[in-house]
């Protein structure tokens, strides 16, 4: 694929920005643990939030509450584990409800699996449960079917969420889309051109909500997508976003 044939317009300053972190502001790690925010990204995000006048949330697929220790002492919106979690710009959190009782049940079903199969990580993230299998790849197969099998028998209203090397079981309806949405009907980013920018299974929700909206979709990286556009990696992604701030400095 040439992605210079896909790369996307100028950034622009008064567009609604709304970015995935893992695989597309920061490289992906090995384990949820060992994730770091350096300084440098510290400052291309906070120079985006201020000279966008407020207009730009992060959406990750964590929860917010990972993602706020890792941000120093910047507060912007921030959208976690897929959408069901928002803090708006007024500083408001915004939460869906998840079925405890069905999360509990799953964890205590996966204990055996994760005692027989050293390469799994169960990430609890508080309304969603997330199996990793990227130290395990051969078991691709096992943990998506495994999960898919979990949700349905649980019959309380969840999905298995997709992504790189893990499978996310999730309570049904609720997207990065719908965050973005969500977030398009409020004060500063009402009235804007969305941007969405992610690289993973579950940003296609975030892509083609702003398709809908004749927004900029960006998939970073290789890969079927429906984003419009493309950047071919993490500092592609900081380059595009950075020159729409020179000369504001």
């Amino acid at each position: 694929m040439n992605l210079n044939a896909f790369l996307p317009p100028l950034a622009q300053l008064d567009w609604a920005y709304f970015l995935d972190v893992d695989g597309t502001l920061i490289d992906i790690a090995d384990t949820p643990d060992s994730v770091t925010v350096d300084a440098s990204l510290l400052d291309l995000i906070a120079r985006l939030y201020s000279e966008s006048g407020g207009a730009m949330a992060l959406v990750r697929g964590r929860a917010i509450s990972d993602l706020e220790k890792r941000l120093s002492a910047l507060r912007l919106p921030l959208a976690g584990q897929h959408g069901l979690e928002r803090r708006d710009a007024a500083g408001r959190l915004w939460m869906h409800a998840a079925p405890p009782a069905a999360k509990c049940a799953i964890k205590e079903a996966l204990a055996p699996v994760l005692a027989q199969h050293a390469g799994l990580l169960l990430e609890d993230k508080g309304l969603t449960l997330a199996l990793h299998y990227r130290q395990a790849p051969q078991l691709e197969y096992f943990a998506q079917r495994l999960m898919k099998q979990l949700a349905q028998g649980a019959d309380a209203g969840l999905e298995v969420q997709q992504g790189k090397c893990v499978a996310e079981i999730k309570p049904s309806g609720i997207d990065k889309g719908t965050a973005v949405a969500e977030y398009l009907g409020e004060i500063p980013f009402k009235g804007r051109r969305a941007v969405f920018i992610g690289d993973d299974l579950n940003d296609e929700h975030g892509f083609a909500e702003v398709n809908k909206l004749e927004g900029i979709s960006i998939k970073v990286g290789k890969g079927p997508s429906c984003a419009r556009y493309r950047l071919p990696d993490v500092a592609a992604v900081r380059r595009w976003l950075g020159d729409a701030l020179k000369g504001e400095a």
